[in-house]
């Protein structure tokens, strides 16, 4: 599968109540929740954590071929798309100096996951980004599949990202998502490997929880929302502006509920490409939105990872339990 129709037909992610099962092997396994602690499941009376994440893969994106808006006289996979290759360029000339504007209007801190050939084309925006506050993670180094790769493949695909952003902007990437998500059935083991405290690809929970390697180590998992990204609205034509306003207003309003008898979070992604004026001004309207509930915080992925990380009362779950379907991870199984 491409990374358009990732975003095109989205993830199964299915809804549990209260008390829901997963499979491991042939056994149930009743499914942990946060407990209550008497409604404080965040610092500083924070009843709501947003995270907000900034996608910087500008020029990242394959040569030719790669995913375009425009539907008309488009060239075979072997030529260049002239056209198209000006839209991923807007996200480094208009989008970022954009979405970067907004955020200091409203005094607001994101994580912005960034790709390594971005990054080495554009430092001087990567710096930009960093300077102004916000945290740099991880993207990997360009588009190319990551599934398929191998152990040693994904390390160094990996390790190259967080070399080029580290010498760039000077801070070190602890936090990871793969393109399209679609990491291999190797990729916790080898962020562990590498130093990452966390990484984001996984669609399973509204919460942060720590996954329980094999080898003994963890590594926390600050989670996904499909239905919350950009692209899904935009570049996929799933909803207009006013129905991806909707789509925001009410997830939030319903974590916001839950938030007061369960640790919730609220995850949302941006692109850089995607920073249009009439898309920005719905997410300004979102912001405007949220910011007038109590208790609503916006947190870096590395200051909720961290939290989580110290607070005992974090879900953890071996990653059998995570990935069911992987025969390799469940001990003594055969594919």
């Amino acid at each position: 599968m491409q990374r358009r129709d990732l975003f095109k037909y989205g993830l199964a992610t299915g809804a549990g109540a209260i008390a829901s099962y997963a499979l491991m092997g042939n056994k149930p396994l009743l499914a942990q929740q946060s407990s209550t602690r008497g409604g404080k499941f965040w610092p500083d009376n924070i009843r709501l954590p947003i995270s907000l994440s900034l996608m910087f893969e500008t020029g990242s994106q394959p040569a030719k071929g790669a995913p375009t808006p425009f539907g008309n006289f488009t060239p075979p996979p072997d030529y260049y798309d002239m056209p198209t290759i000006t839209w991923y360029r807007y996200g480094y000339t208009e989008g970022v100096p954009r979405i970067l504007d907004l955020l200091d209007k409203y005094k607001i801190k994101i994580t912005s996951h960034m790709s390594g050939r971005t990054v080495e084309m554009y430092p001087d925006r990567a710096k930009e980004i960093v300077q102004r506050g916000h945290e740099a993670a991880a993207h990997g180094w360009d588009w190319d599949n990551e599934f398929n790769m191998t152990a040693p493949q994904e390390r160094d695909f990996i390790q190259r990202n967080v070399d080029i952003i580290l010498k760039v902007t000077g801070q070190r990437a602890v936090g990871y998502n793969a393109p399209g998500l679609r990491g291999s059935v190797n990729i916790l083991t080898v962020l562990n490997e590498l130093g990452f405290v966390y990484h984001i690809d996984d669609v399973s929970r509204d919460e942060p929880f720590i996954v329980n390697l094999n080898n003994g180590k963890s590594i926390m998992v600050v989670p996904y929302a499909v239905y919350l990204n950009d692209i899904r609205a935009y570049e996929a034509r799933f909803f207009s502006s006013g129905q991806y306003l909707t789509e925001l207003k009410n997830s939030f309003d319903r974590l916001y509920e839950e938030a007061a008898y369960r640790r919730r979070m609220m995850a949302v992604t941006m692109h850089d490409r995607l920073q249009r004026p009439e898309h920005v001004y719905v997410f300004e309207d979102f912001l405007k939105y949220v910011m007038a509930k109590p208790g609503v915080a916006f947190m870096k992925k590395i200051d909720i990872a961290n939290f989580a990380l110290n607070d005992p009362n974090t879900i953890r779950e071996d990653i059998q339990n995570v990935y069911p379907n992987v025969p390799n991870f469940v001990p003594g199984a055969t594919s």
